[in-house]
């Protein structure tokens, strides 16, 4: 059965370790999930905004992320189903891959590189494969598929970190006023700015950027602010063991309180709980 994003799904719930096919949908707002998500394109292409840059990923290519960082389907070719695997942090953490490969990950900038498969046959075949099993409630068969995953994205950070004719930085895209406003709060999230900067930097009056944000996201500037600083404070927290004070002013709050209070607002407990979590 094929899967679509669900406008409606609360924002950073886990899928936990998947492999399935999606349908492409034009997102209304972007998604976030602590996992690291590949997408793999048998045929058409995807144009993703992730996190500060619009990228176009074409037929035959995969390309690997981390889904924390806000990603959003903005346009597609053909209506072709892709494969999408997502994989635990915990999980991903567990698997001993090359540090460099995973700094790549919690920076970023994987979100920019592409890896076509040398036998498209076989990566459909192995997609397929660890769809059918994984949905399968079979203890032994998941685990094997999860065996099998972790090799193959150690395969994919060898060629990474080797690179060769198979990996292809994808070149950024022109982006429209509303995806401006968010590449500036992406770029500039932990200064101290507010709503009006935001809009004097794309050149449009506070209420218009708001009310056309708003729209197209479903957040306020505001509320997207205060999210990614949020969001950046969880990426800190996951993978540091800096103080909570010192994560918080990184983050771009002025205040440990207001820190507490966001954090509280957008993911339902203390950063210290969030830590604690992590840890178990």
């Amino acid at each position: 059965m094929l899967k679509k994003f669900d406008e409606d799904r609360q924002d950073l719930k886990p899928y936990g370790l998947t492999c399935e096919l999606w349908q492409p949908k034009l997102m209304e707002r972007p998604d976030r999930h602590n996992e690291i998500e590949i997408n793999y394109l048998p045929e058409g292409s995807l144009t993703y905004l992730i996190h500060d840059q619009k990228l176009k990923i074409k037929k035959g290519r995969m390309i690997v992320f981390w889904a924390l960082f806000p990603h959003q389907i903005v346009d597609f070719s053909k209506d072709a189903p892709y494969h999408v695997i997502t994989i635990p942090f915990s999980t991903l953490l567990s698997w001993n891959l090359p540090k460099r490969f995973l700094e790549m990950l919690f920076r970023g900038e994987l979100k920019a590189t592409t890896y076509k498969p040398s036998n498209p046959v076989l990566a459909n075949q192995l997609f397929e494969r660890w769809a059918d099993e994984l949905n399968r409630d079979i203890v032994v068969l998941k685990e094997i598929c999860s065996l099998e995953i972790e090799a193959y994205l150690k395969r994919f950070a060898f060629r990474t970190m080797n690179a060769t004719s198979s990996i292809e930085k994808v070149e950024p895209l022109p982006i429209n006023l509303v995806e401006k406003i968010a590449v500036y709060i992406a770029n500039n999230f932990n200064s101290p700015i507010k709503v009006v900067d935001v809009a004097k930097a794309v050149e449009l009056h506070p209420d218009y950027a708001n009310s056309i944000f708003k729209k197209a996201f479903g957040y306020t500037i505001s509320d997207y602010l205060l999210e990614q600083r949020v969001l950046y404070a969880k990426r800190k927290l996951s993978i540091t063991q800096d103080s909570i004070t010192s994560i918080a002013y990184e983050s771009g709050f002025n205040s440990i309180s207001r820190f507490n209070a966001s954090f509280r607002k957008f993911s339902g407990m203390t950063p210290r709980d969030f830590r604690k979590e992590l840890s178990t």
